[in-house]
Parts: C-alpha cells; structure tokens; sequence
C-alpha cells in the first residue's frame, strides 16, 4: 500500500542479549514522537503484519516515526521458534524501543500487548493497544489450535512447554484501547471491522489502517497536551 507523502521503509536494527535483531523504520529521522509496534505471536503476526506497516506508513506521512522490530523466534528472527521464552521476547523488544531512543510510544497488537510490562519504565500507563489478551486467552487458542491441528503443534509451530507456562498468568498493560465489534471486553472504542487475524490470507484493509492510525496519532496529541 502507498500512502501519499511517505517515505519507503528503512532496514535497521538492534541488539540483545541473545543477539543481534531486524527492524524496519517508518518516517523522518527526527521525529518527536515513534512508534514502536509489538505484533502478536506466531501466525497472527503474519496476517496483521500488513496492517501494521500500513499504518506505520500513514503515520509516517503525518510526521510520526516508526519501529516494527522482528522479535526472537518470530517472523525472519534466526532464533527458532522453538526456542521463544516470554522474557526473551519482553528483554527484546525493551532493547528495540531503547535502539529507537526520543519519545516512544508503544503499539500493541492482540498478544503483542504481553511484551509491556512496567518494568520498561512505562508505569502503569502502558500504551496503545488492539484487542489485548491476557496469557490465558492465548493459552485456551493455543490448545484449540493444537487439538484441531496435529496435537502437537500450534499452525505447525513447536513450542516450548516454558513458553506456556509464562504466558498463563501473563496480564497485558495499555492506556488506550481499542476492540472490534463483537468483542465484549472492556474498551476505550469499538472500531467495526472484520478482525484481520481470523483471515485465511493476510491483506491490507486501508479503512481500518486508517483509523488506527488516525486513533493512534490523536492519542499521541492528547498525551503530549
């Protein structure tokens, strides 16, 4: 998708304990104000990838930076999936908003929502947020997946019996959030849109990215007032 007045993304990076990590950068260099994005976990961070790139690049047209960071065990990491732990994953994406430096807001999507926690200087503020889950829900979907799946794995990825443990008492931490119809859980908007990590294919879906992004970037005015 092209947003009008956008620059193409730039291939960064940054470091970890574990390693070294890729990350795409959205915007102008010196913003006041980036967004660094925590997709969801295992395949539903490949069918809401492209809603978060466009609305990075949307952002990106309005004067606002952006981060998506690829995460241990996810998306092209060289960490096998297998080898994933809940604290990798919060340790990882701690070092990719410290990479970013300046003013960082944080975007959550679904199970992205479980890498914030307060002890990455966000008090109880927390960020922005999609559709959060707590550890338990991803818990129950996992299960459901894997007993309509092979019994093993999860959509054929193997994980670690760790992983399932952290994830159980996991609890998300947003200031802001948004849910889609259909969902009864608290929010701050119902946005109504078909939820783009139930589709079979991953697609771009320009009115809901810019929505968000509309959402987004008001929330960090109001933050910044």
């Amino acid at each position: 998708m092209t947003v009008a007045g956008a620059e193409a993304p730039r291939i960064d990076h940054y470091d970890w304990a574990g390693g070294r990590e890729a990350m795409l950068r959205f915007g102008p260099a010196d913003a006041a104000a980036t967004v660094v994005v925590a997709l969801p976990l295992l395949e539903e961070a490949n069918r809401t990838r492209a809603l978060a790139v466009a609305v990075l690049r949307m952002l990106a047209a309005r004067g606002i930076a952006g981060v998506l960071p690829e995460l241990p065990g996810t998306g092209e990491s060289v960490v096998p999936t297998e080898a994933m732990r809940l604290a990798d994953l919060r340790e990882a994406f701690l070092a990719a908003r410290e990479r970013v430096g300046g003013g960082v807001v944080v975007v959550s999507i679904r199970s992205g929502a479980l890498l914030v926690t307060r002890a990455q200087g966000l008090g109880d503020a927390g960020g922005w947020s999609l559709s959060p889950q707590t550890g338990a829900e991803v818990v129950r979907e996992w299960q459901r997946l894997r007993a309509a799946g092979d019994g093993v794995t999860v959509g054929g990825n193997r994980l670690a019996a760790a992983l399932w443990d952290d994830l159980a008492g996991a609890e998300p931490l947003a200031a802001r959030v948004l849910r889609l119809e259909g969902d009864p859980r608290p929010a701050d908007r119902i946005v109504a849109a078909p939820p783009p990590w139930r589709r079979a294919e991953p697609e771009a879906d320009p009115a809901l990215a810019g929505l968000l992004a509309e959402d987004i970037a008001d929330w960090i005015a109001r933050c910044d007032g």
